[in-house]
């Protein structure tokens, strides 16, 4: 089992940055690719970022391309989502995961966390 804890959300304006991070427990030893997920009021879960366990690969949703980062630090078991740029339409409660398939489907993640609440206002 794997227990994930997201923190970093907030309320921010338009144009501001935030740092979300996301800190494992558990098996950490198992090389789970990580990602970054969000839903918007409304909306469906949709996929954000993920970034392979040794950090070398990423893969960004067109939408936050250019402007957000996902990295990690495994010494920590921590992810982070490095957001840039935000617009209201980033806001949502975003959500982290892990799985042994990096893919932009909610089904290829085996762990998840609470969610931590982004808004942003205009």
């Amino acid at each position: 089992q794997v227990q994930l804890v997201e923190s970093g959300g907030g309320l921010v304006q338009a144009g501001d940055s935030l740092r979300l991070s996301c800190t494992a427990s558990g098996r950490t030893n198992i090389q789970y690719l990580m990602a970054w997920f969000r839903q918007a009021p409304g909306k469906e879960r949709e996929f954000v970022a993920v970034i392979d366990w040794y950090g070398a690969t990423t893969t960004y949703a067109d939408s936050v391309k250019g402007r957000f980062v996902i990295s990690r630090y495994n010494l920590k078991n921590t992810v982070y989502l490095q957001m840039s740029g935000l617009q209201p339409e980033d806001t949502a409660v975003y959500y982290c995961a892990a799985g042994l398939i990096g893919s932009s489907s909610q089904r290829d993640y085996d762990y998840w966390g609470q969610g931590t609440q982004v808004t942003v206002s205009s």
